[in-house]
């Protein structure tokens, strides 16, 4: 059997476990990747100058397929919904319908409040004119993120969402893709991915009409182009490899527990899969029970690289300590698989995501609980939200002065203007009290 962690015993210091965790969250800090930089720079100022004609050639580089036509057909679409099996149509139409009740949760509300004066300030919310979204494929594919992705935008009421995706070979794409593009109601998709694609988004071309906001992962190409076409575009995040972090005492049942290990392990060889436990029973049995599973796996190969390159597990003295890591480290997911996950939680300040309880694997998360699954990585839960509708809005700031207030606020404006030394900022406001019959 081989070992498929690195195991630490932290029970007295917890400080090679920070070490250790530091180190996951670097690993594919965007900032060391000069050759893909460089690369993805080329990409992006060829399809800035060329439009549709390198989509073609890098497609065709790329990914080994003639995309043409660059759109996926109508037509497409419609027939890959027509042979999706039944059971798997009602299981979309349930996503959706949960994905979509709970976003509309999220829509932010304008306000307008009077001040003391007689003036009314306000912020007012409205979605973006058209968003693009990038579903990925390579290793798997993903019709869980269109909804993902679409939904939100839609909900927003954004007027027009423009999806990109990979296409196989033979430039297809993945049916169950199409099936789900074609109940989001996404009208506009093409057969074009890499930072070809987000470039064709953020500039357009002859074919594709460039957008507003781009959301969606991808691979660090895709990453980096979106990083790079920032302030061009907006961008939902740098989304890095998948993680998940489990805290776990001696109640967490042991077949699940490594389930739910290997669940993330199987996305990437780059995710992280990270148990930190009080139970000394349970860590010295879950490396035999991840190996049992792993038997006969269909995707054992990815897990095997993820978990020996960056599977992590720590036996802690206690849950505060537990908590403490996780804190630290920031992880997109974090489960609690212990007796009293409510009490933890309220611990927690740093998790994209968080899963309470002995009934709530990350699977329901991933795919129809509700909340978006595309989270912050790498340590970016610190600062940064899950997508959702606010992704595909702005606000603006509503600022109604009247004559009374401006007279009562103006030698305030004034002195804070001078205090800059901007001159023409005073005087705006002086040469209004120039014309006021009102006294301050």
């Amino acid at each position: 059997m081989t070992q498929s962690r690195k195991i630490l015993n932290c029970t007295k210091d917890p400080q090679e476990a920070e070490r250790f965790l530091d180190k996951i969250a670097s690993r594919t800090s965007l900032d060391s990747q000069a050759e893909a930089i460089t690369a993805v720079k080329g990409i992006l100022d060829e399809v800035k100058k060329y439009g549709d004609d390198a989509l073609i050639r890098l497609t065709q580089k790329f990914d080994a397929f003639t995309p043409k036509p660059l759109a996926v057909l109508p037509e497409e679409t419609s027939q890959a919904w027509d042979e999706t099996p039944k059971e798997l149509q009602d299981s979309l139409f349930l996503a959706k319908k949960r994905i979509e009740d709970f976003h509309k949760n999220q829509i932010p509300k304008d306000f307008l409040i009077k001040g003391i004066h007689g003036e009314h300030l306000g912020r007012r919310w409205s979605p973006v004119l058209k968003a693009g979204i990038y579903i990925p494929g390579g290793r798997a594919a993903y019709p869980s993120t269109v909804l993902m992705n679409a939904i939100p935008a839609l909900v927003a009421g954004v007027e027009e969402v423009i999806m990109v995706s990979p296409a196989d070979q033979t430039g297809k794409l993945n049916k169950t893709v199409l099936a789900a593009a074609h109940i989001a109601g996404i009208k506009k998709i093409f057969r074009v991915g890499g930072a070809q694609a987000i470039g064709a988004l953020a500039y357009g071309t002859e074919t594709i009409p460039p957008v507003d906001v781009i959301s969606g992962p991808g691979n660090i190409y895709v990453t980096l182009a979106k990083k790079s076409v920032y302030g061009q575009v907006g961008i939902d995040s740098l989304a890095g490899p998948s993680e998940v972090l489990i805290i776990a005492d001696n109640s967490a049942n042991l077949e699940q527990l490594a389930a739910d290990l290997l669940a993330q392990a199987e996305h990437d060889p780059l995710a992280a899969s990270i148990l930190l436990t009080t139970d000394k029973t349970l860590a010295n049995k879950i490396d035999f029970e991840i190996e049992t599973q792993l038997q006969n796996h269909p995707r054992s190969d990815i897990c095997r690289q993820s978990l020996n390159n960056w599977g992590l597990l720590v036996i802690c003295k206690d849950l505060d300590t537990c908590v403490e890591l996780s804190n630290r480290f920031a992880p997109e997911h974090l489960e609690l698989l212990i007796e009293n996950p409510l009490q933890l939680a309220s611990k927690i300040r740093n998790a994209g995501a968080i899963f309470l309880g002995h009934w709530s694997p990350e699977a329901t998360g991933d795919y129809l609980a509700g909340p978006n699954h595309t989270l912050p990585t790498s340590g970016t839960a610190r600062f940064s939200s899950a997508l959702g509708v606010e992704t595909f809005m702005k606000s603006t700031s509503i600022i109604n002065f009247s004559e009374e207030a401006l007279v009562k606020t103006s030698n305030a404006i004034i002195q804070l203007a001078n205090s800059e030394g901007l001159h023409s900022h005073a005087n705006s406001i002086k040469l209004r009290l120039s014309r006021t019959s009102l006294t301050d």
